[in-house]
């Protein structure tokens, strides 16, 4: 099993100036950490992954598509788009060493047509994450597409949508995540879920109820571990928490008080944690 952190919680651009957190997570014992991708340029992610590597932290990325890059808007100057944004931070990712870019970038996060996805929808999405997977195959890199709550997505809200998704795509370079904060949500049975998508599953993300510090609300815990040990589960658990430092970020995940006293708890006793549950 490999530990990892998601950087999220600090920034949503990662720069040299974050090199001394890359330590700290590194000494905390940190396997990796997860990289966003929202802007920037091949140079600068190299100079990321020069870092990492000196430190002997592996990567992962996270990204996602808004309106103006809709994967399943009937528009297709928005679908090409889409593309673009996914070969980009596939190249990204690659740039750094990364190898799983995760995120829900079927479709475009908090965006919403009033009803329930429609075939010609999943259709769409299916041909634009064919695109994008045969360009993560090229770049070695691997794709696990997050399925999201019904209050931040209506195309992907539980692990069977998920899988089927995944299934549909039918490439070697695509797979899903599982995220525990979304799945305490939507699904009627954790253990169900996660055996239920054993065979697509490639990454996992461990974030509480309320976003705040793994281990300290109801997500349901002993469940969720269970269930990775059976169906053997050897990948990244990567926590994923968010508070109020960035405003750009506490808007779209409706985090409107502090959730934990400081980002130390959330990496330490989050870490701590995963390895007792583990």
């Amino acid at each position: 099993m490999k530990f990892g952190m998601n950087l999220l919680l600090w920034s949503t651009h990662v720069t040299a100036e974050h090199f001394p957190l890359l330590a700290r997570l590194k000494e905390t014992g940190y396997d990796g950490v997860e990289i966003p991708l929202f802007q920037g340029d091949e140079a600068h992610f190299k100079k990321i992954g020069q870092e990492l590597k000196k430190l002997g932290l592996a990567s992962t990325t996270v990204t996602c598509c808004g309106a103006d890059n809709n994967p399943v808007s009937p528009d297709a100057a928005v679908r090409k788009k889409a593309i673009e944004h996914h070969k980009w931070a596939i190249a990204m990712t690659a740039a750094m060493g990364g190898t799983h870019m995760a995120g829900p970038y079927h479709s475009a996060l908090g965006v919403f047509t009033g009803a329930g996805p429609t075939d010609d929808e999943k259709k769409r999405a299916v041909e634009v994450l064919r695109v994008a997977a045969e360009e993560a195959k090229k770049h070695g890199v691997m794709l696990a597409l997050e399925y999201l709550n019904r209050f931040e997505c209506y195309l992907v809200t539980t692990a069977v949508d998920c899988r089927t998704l995944v299934k549909q795509v039918n490439h070697p370079s695509c797979r899903m995540m599982y995220d525990t904060f979304h799945a305490n949500i939507e699904e009627k049975d954790i253990s169900q879920a996660i055996v239920g998508a054993a065979d697509s599953i490639v990454h996992v993300h461990i974030s509480e109820n309320d976003r705040g510090t793994p281990g300290t609300g109801h997500v349901h815990w002993k469940e969720t571990f269970a269930a990775l040990k059976q169906i053997k589960y050897d990948g990244w658990l990567t926590i994923e928490a968010f508070g109020r430092a960035l405003p750009d970020l506490a808007a779209p995940t409706k985090v409107w008080r502090d959730l934990f006293p400081n980002a130390e708890e959330v990496y330490t006793k989050g870490l701590q944690f995963m390895k007792k549950m583990v």
